[in-house]
């Protein structure tokens, strides 16, 4: 480059300097930045922690926790066999005339169809126990665990809680990795975590992200339960299809949650994901495993689902600034009407650990059975106090619950009528008023309606002979024998209580 050359670009940056510092004299003679300066004396309370003398304890990488989950991470297949039948009770208008029904010619015209389904679980014991998502293994004719080396079993389902959506099944092995159990009330919202499982039909696959959320609930558990138990962790890591149940892991590789339920519009991750609190897991695993099924305890109240706005504080004569759940209404002889909490009262903590949402309460009376005595803290009329509770289960006693077959069928009962059973010439019967999806009742060919007469060869007129007959029958099979009202014959319902 000429020497001219260089000397004409000088003297025009030099100008260019020049008439810019001009302008900004000439249109900001007062020499105002307008630049907000923080005090920089002053730290705001959020930002303590950073200045408390705390260091980081987030690792470089999830490469050691991802090495020791995986092992532990299991892919868990199901096949489900529906039976599909044309022949649905109904009038043969063709009957009375011949004595006969053109079904007799055609036979049954039912068939199988075998649905497969696909999900995630975790290895929590050396011999083989898997902890999953009931809705994966709900109604399963196979299970089949496939470990992370391509190793697979079958597995036999142990016992399920349709209430947290959680499921423990067994396969017969020993010397299996296993996840540690870490404590869910130690997680912090903005921590690292990671998800792993079995998403879309593909291998092993860990994601990262954050925990959004503690205490959240999203009403999913009632599609499958009338005593939904949510009190989720939310995180922003990615999981899909496939990914339920399995685990949630915290950078030193402990479980701290089993993956259940994803927020989307499409079906596919959206960027949210909920998670089941270890501290619920290991409570309803320990019982399934024990007693076939949850020893679940309940207060006895009734409380305020969502946080009270301010004027239903003020309404209530609650300070604003209060925090916690209120008590909207107290069951007669309940546990907690027992221990003399009123209606209007505000629980603020649980055995010393804050409560402020119905769903964090939820939570934390989930880890604990009948029996059990708790500390609550509470405030009334602005006095805060304390009182020890002991818990109760849904029948008002502290007796361990046994796994009822009665509860398995999934039907709603009702005896019949002395004017409906004079027009069917019968003595008595038990009405069958509704069918849930999600019991026994629901794989048989079964109609809301059905009117049993005869369960294993006994006549029954009363609820309370039909669910003894039934308790009695334990794993056993039952023979349902009945009519339809307004149909001709009768007809016969065989059903395995142990559905293995």
């Amino acid at each position: 480059m000429k020497l001219k050359q260089v000397a004409g670009i000088v003297f025009i940056s030099a100008a260019t300097t020049l008439i810019s510092l001009w302008g900004y004299k000439h249109f900001n003679p007062s020499g105002n930045t307008y630049v907000y300066a923080q005090d920089s004396t002053k730290v705001p309370a959020n930002y303590a922690k950073f200045f408390d003398g705390a260091k980081s304890t987030g690792p470089a990488d999830f490469v050691d926790a991802a090495s020791a989950a995986i092992p532990a991470t299991v892919h868990i297949r199901t096949k489900t066999v529906r039976t599909v039948s044309n022949n649905l009770p109904r009038k043969n208008p063709f009957s009375d005339l011949f004595g006969i029904d053109p079904n007799d010619f055609f036979g049954d015209r039912s068939r199988s169809m075998p649905e497969m389904g696909s999900g995630s679980g975790v290895i929590i014991s050396e011999d083989g126990y898997i902890v999953t998502n009931n809705h994966v293994v709900d109604g399963a004719d196979e299970v089949t665990v496939t470990l992370s080396n391509k190793k697979s079993f079958k597995a036999k389902v142990v016992a399920t809680d349709p209430s947290t959506d959680l499921a423990v099944v067994k396969v017969e092995a020993k010397g299996l990795p296993f996840l540690l159990y870490g404590n869910s009330d130690d997680v912090k919202v903005g921590q690292w975590v990671l998800a792993i499982g079995y998403p879309l039909s593909l291998e092993t696959t860990v994601t990262a992200g954050i925990v959004s959320a503690k205490g959240r609930s999203i009403d999913i558990n009632s599609r499958q339960s009338v005593a939904p138990v949510e009190s989720f962790i939310q995180t922003d890591a990615a999981v899909n299809p496939g990914n339920s149940g399995g685990p949630l892991i915290n950078p030193q590789g402990q479980l701290i949650g089993i993956n259940s339920a994803i927020a989307s519009p499409t079906g596919s991750y959206a960027g949210y994901s909920f998670t089941i609190p270890v501290n619920i897991v290991k409570k309803v695993v320990t019982d399934l495993v024990k007693y076939g099924t949850t020893q679940r305890a309940y207060l006895g109240i009734e409380y305020a689902r969502d946080n009270l706005s301010d004027d239903q504080k003020k309404e209530h004569g609650i300070k604003e600034d209060a925090e916690g759940v209120y008590i909207m209404n107290v069951r007669e002889k309940g546990a907690a009407a027992k221990a003399g909490l009123k209606e209007g009262d505000l629980i603020t903590k649980l055995n010393g650990i804050p409560v402020n949402t119905g769903s964090e309460l939820v939570g934390q009376i989930a880890i604990y059975r009948p029996g059990d005595k708790i500390k609550i803290a509470y405030k009334r009329n602005g006095a805060e106090s304390e009182v020890l509770v002991t818990l109760m289960n849904n029948s008002g006693n502290m007796d361990v619950v046994k796994n009822s077959a009665f509860e398995k069928l999934g039907a709603e009962l009702q005896p019949l009528q002395k004017s409906d059973a004079a027009k069917l010439n019968v003595k008595g019967g038990i009405v069958v008023t509704s069918i849930s999806d999600k019991g026994l009742f629901s794989k048989t060919r079964m109609e809301e309606g059905f009117v049993i007469l005869k369960v294993n060869g006994q006549e029954v007129s009363s609820v309370e002979e039909f669910r003894k007959i039934v308790e009695q029958a334990g794993n056993g099979s039952l023979k349902l024998e009945g009519v339809y009202p307004g149909y001709d014959g009768s007809f016969t319902y065989p059903l395995k209580l142990n559905d293995e």
